[in-house]
């Protein structure tokens, strides 16, 4: 009886601190937080836009994104510039979208047309399908 106590007790501190940890980082950006069904209608015309992945490969390998997106990282994404384009609608992506907002917002400060920023675990939450990529096997 004790250790279903005790596992009762770790599971609700676990889960509390999840949820906290959750709570603790607010989406602030400047620039939409875009849902599930916005996401559909900008994909629906990839003609008339790009995905800006902000996230490190290690990320989009694990947990997975869309299916054509340039990838640039948070960290370098002032430096590349340059290689975004600026006539198409952008969206930024990380996997809560707290990284592709701050993105977002520099993006629209550098003169982009930024529609706004994706989580795509929050996406994939909502009923969307990510794109997994494997890691290539390592050459013998």
């Amino acid at each position: 009886m004790k250790r279903l106590i005790k596992l009762m007790l770790l599971t609700t501190l676990l889960f509390s601190s999840t949820v906290f940890a959750q709570e603790a980082h607010p989406y602030t950006a400047k620039a939409p937080k875009l849902d599930k069904q916005k996401i559909e209608a900008l994909l629906a015309n990839p003609e008339k836009l790009v995905v800006v992945d902000v996230r490190r490969p290690d990320e989009l390998t694990a947990i997975g994104g869309f299916p054509v997106y340039l990838s640039i990282q948070s960290k370098d994404l002032e430096k590349y510039l340059a290689y975004i384009p600026k006539d198409r609608q952008l969206v930024t992506v990380s996997n809560h979208a707290g990284r592709a907002g701050k993105a977002a917002d520099l993006l629209v400060e550098k003169g982009f047309n930024v529609t706004g920023a994706i989580g795509v675990q929050d996406y994939e939450a909502e009923g969307g399908v990510l794109t997994k990529i494997p890691v290539p096997a390592p050459k013998p």
